[in-house]
């Protein structure tokens, strides 16, 4: 072996989990940290759970649940034009307006705050 090019070798390093966990190891490191050991990792545990790393499951969560309101409020206007077409066609049966009784449909969803 060539002197001076190793890294220093420590046979008692601690290993630190961030569920806590402790270990001894031997390592080029005086201290390790890591975020999944075998006391939590979902394979040793038999349990499912997210390992949140940089905010990255908060942010795909309020990206779902954004799709998912933006879906929501897609779905309510298309049933708001449905309703106002056939009151339209309705109406035209009758023999009165179209316009007015679409309006009328699309007024009462204002009303309530849901168009």
């Amino acid at each position: 072996m060539k002197a001076d090019i190793h890294p220093k070798y420590y046979p008692n390093a601690r290993a630190v989990c961030s569920c806590g966990a402790t270990w001894t190891t031997g390592s080029t490191l005086p201290e390790i940290r890591t975020d999944v050991c075998s006391t939590c990792h979902p394979y040793y545990t038999g349990e499912q759970r997210i390992v949140d790393t940089a905010g990255q499951v908060e942010r795909f969560m309020k990206r779902l649940e954004r799709r998912q309101s933006e879906s929501a409020r897609r779905e309510l206007e298309m049933q708001i034009r449905r309703e106002a077409e056939e009151a339209g066609r309705k109406a035209r049966a009758r023999g009165g307006s179209a316009e007015a009784a679409s309006a009328e449909v699309y007024a009462r969803y204002a009303k309530a705050g849901q168009g």
